[in-house]
């Protein structure tokens, strides 16, 4: 699946997103997340500071689901993704970390927010409000 270029604003972390998720038992479970980053054109970055039932359960079932909110429209979308890996190091983690940094310092818990890793998932569909995006067959 591309990711639309229009989906961009809905990443700036200006509304905080979420990512749910569920234990191998089917047990759900919705965090609020820093930031959700463009990694590349099929992939999406999530930093990883806190969440360790999200943790948990992605080592469980790879799958989840991100809702990012556009900031100038309001509207919501909906992505599902597959976890693919995590980096600790490189370009990727050091983008993440100099943007939670910043977010950080705007909220003032520069000694709370600590990026542990960069978790990159594939993203599978998108739906932009009752629209479903899919990937030209």
């Amino acid at each position: 699946m591309i990711i639309p270029k229009e989906i961009l604003p809905a990443l700036n972390g200006a509304i905080p997103a979420t990512l749910a998720t569920a234990s191998k038992d089917g047990i759900p479970n919705v965090g609020v997340m820093s930031q959700v980053f463009y990694a590349n054109e099929k992939q999406l970055a999530i930093s990883h500071q806190f969440f360790s039932k999200t943790s948990a359960n992605l080592k469980e079932n790879l799958r989840g689901h991100v809702q990012v909110i556009d900031p100038i429209t309001a509207v919501p979308w909906f992505i599902e993704v597959e976890l693919d890996h995590e980096e600790t190091s490189g370009d990727l983690f050091e983008q993440m970390e100099m943007q939670l940094e910043a977010i950080a310092s705007m909220c003032g818990m520069e000694d709370v927010f600590k990026l542990q890793a960069a978790y990159v998932f594939n993203v599978i569909s998108i739906r932009k409000g009752d629209e479903v995006l899919r990937a030209p067959e």
